[in-house]
Parts: structure tokens; sequence; C-alpha cells
């Protein structure tokens, strides 16, 4: 969802690709994930993997932030 020109985040970019790709392939959803609630909008679009960095480096305990991103 990084526009890597102008480094934007666009959330919504994963609403409009996640349901084009077929369900066998492996659907990884990557930038502008720092909330339990964006995790778990992704989970309902069918997103089998994330991948957290600036949320887990900003951090002050980065398990701590990933349980709270996968609401444990």
């Amino acid at each position: 969802s990084r526009n890597l020109k102008t480094l934007e985040v666009d959330p919504r970019a994963f609403d409009q690709i996640i349901p084009q790709i077929p369900k066998e392939v492996i659907k990884v959803a990557e930038s502008g994930i720092s909330k339990r609630s964006e995790v778990a909008h992704l989970e309902t679009l069918g997103t089998n993997a994330i991948l957290v960095g600036e949320t887990l480096v900003r951090a002050s305990s980065a398990a701590s932030a990933i349980a709270e991103l996968l609401g444990k």
C-alpha cells in the first residue's frame, strides 16, 4: 500500500487488490499497518500474512506490539 515514489501509504489499496488475487495464492499485506483494527480488516479480506516494520521499530517492546496487532 506504499507508493514507492512518494512514500505515501494508502491502506485502501488492500481492499482493491486482495480480492483480485486467486485463493490459492498467499496474500501478504505490507506497509502502513499499525493497529489491531487494520489487521482484523485484512484478515476479513483473506490476507494470509502481514509485514510490519515501522510500528515495531517505534514500539518500546516489539513483542508487546506484535501481541497487540494479533489481538493477544
